[in-house]
């Protein structure tokens, strides 16, 4: 059984939601190593989230970005507001969409579906570079 861990820190994105397939894949190279395994992707912050979904067409992104506008708006009367409007509803979308994302690998790559990526989901105006602990396991 083989087992990596990497933590790497991603650059500032705006806020939206960004495929950061590529950059997952090129900062641990020892994926190739395993035959029949599991990535597991963590985000250690509370304001931003990770999510699989379309890989090719961005109106997706963008359609996430206003639906989740809406379904969590930044009036609403929240009681956490120390870090400015967006902060509460950063916090409620993380906890919607989830902090981490578990892909297979098969044959030393992602077993992702044709159409799938995965999303750094940024629900911040004005994000911090997020760090991913990205942890690898199999044979």
């Amino acid at each position: 059984m083989h087992w990596f861990q990497k933590t790497i820190k991603l650059p500032v994105y705006k806020r939206g939601f960004h495929l950061i397939t590529n950059i997952v894949v090129r900062e641990l190279p020892e994926i190739q190593q395993i035959r029949t395994g599991l990535l597991h992707v963590f985000i250690q912050h509370t304001s931003a989230s990770l999510t699989i979904n379309e890989n090719a067409d961005s109106t997706v992104r963008s359609d996430f970005e206003s639906h989740f506008n809406r379904a969590v708006p930044e009036d609403a009367p929240y009681q956490h507001d120390y870090e400015g409007p967006d902060d509460m509803p950063a916090h409620i979308k993380a906890s919607m969409l989830g902090s981490s994302v578990s892909i297979p690998i098969t044959d030393g790559r992602l077993n992702l579906g044709t159409w799938q990526g995965i999303y750094l989901c940024e629900h911040r105006d004005e994000a911090t570079p997020r760090r991913l602990v990205l942890t690898a396991y199999g044979v």
